[in-house]
């Protein structure tokens, strides 16, 4: 297997424009894995990988990566120009982007969907994905995408369950279409003199959830074409929680609430 020692060599050139360029992962349609739960999320959810970086020391699993004719031994230089984290496992991977068919999600039963009108900060995105991988929900919209999901802090705040949970931009037109056309509920979560709690909400159909941002909510857009405002109910005296910990919450409800 080849040894890369130089920063300069092609490959890892490209790697670091994957790492650091929203645009340049959408061009390609690559993007970059670092760290072995990563990298075996990935390779279990069916993701193609197109090359691999192993650190010639480090890397010492016994995971078995998929043969490919990419596979390379980096030195520690080369390692650390590539490694986001680095003190990872010593393996970092660059797959392809899958197509998601979100036809297929909508043919489901019930298919339980979050959206996120305007969400724009890494961490956030990773720990909804996070809370939506153990709430079983099959998909997150991203409406008015402001977040890129292969964006390194989302793999890694995710844990991996970016892999396992599809991630689909739509416009707000769009989208509101599809709800129409297949007969969604659709549930907000914002301040309002009209919200009922969320405990009173009925998820035994088909709902779509949908989560504005701390600072601005939802768009205007939205206002006249909401099934329920939900509440959640507070003791404290904060008036908003953050995005991710309301994701969280609502989708306990759902669950606790929904008749299987």
């Amino acid at each position: 297997m080849i040894t890369i020692t130089s920063e300069q060599n092609p490959q890892i050139k490209n790697v670091v424009k994957l790492l650091e360029k929203s645009k340049e992962r959408k061009l390609q349609q690559l993007f970059v894995v670092e760290g072995l739960q990563e990298n075996k999320f990935a390779i279990e959810n069916s993701y193609e990988p197109t090359a691999y970086f192993l650190h010639e020391t480090m890397y010492e699993s016994t995971f078995q990566i998929p043969e490919i004719t990419n596979t390379f031994y980096v030195n520690q230089k080369v390692y650390d120009k590539i490694a986001y984290r680095k003190s990872t496992e010593g393996i970092i991977g660059v797959y392809k982007m899958p197509k998601e068919d979100f036809n297929k999600i909508l043919s489901q039963k019930n298919p339980k969907i979050i959206a996120l009108d305007s969400v724009e900060k890494p961490g956030n995105l990773g720990a909804i994905l996070r809370s939506a991988e153990a709430f079983g929900i099959q998909a997150i919209v991203l409406l008015n995408e402001k977040v890129d999901r292969y964006n390194p802090n989302v793999i890694r705040s995710s844990v991996g369950t970016v892999f396992s949970v599809p991630v689909i931009s739509f416009t707000y037109e769009n989208f509101h279409e599809i709800i129409m056309q297949n007969r969604f509920q659709l549930i907000s979560t914002f301040m309002d003199k009209k919200s009922i709690s969320i405990q009173e909400i009925d998820f035994n159909q088909k709902t779509v959830l949908l989560f504005g941002t701390e600072n601005s909510g939802i768009s205007d857009f939205w206002s006249d074409k909401i099934t329920h405002n939900a509440l959640i109910p507070t003791t404290g005296t904060i008036d908003s929680l953050n995005v991710s910990n309301a994701v969280a919450i609502a989708l306990y409800e759902w669950n606790r609430n929904q008749v299987y």
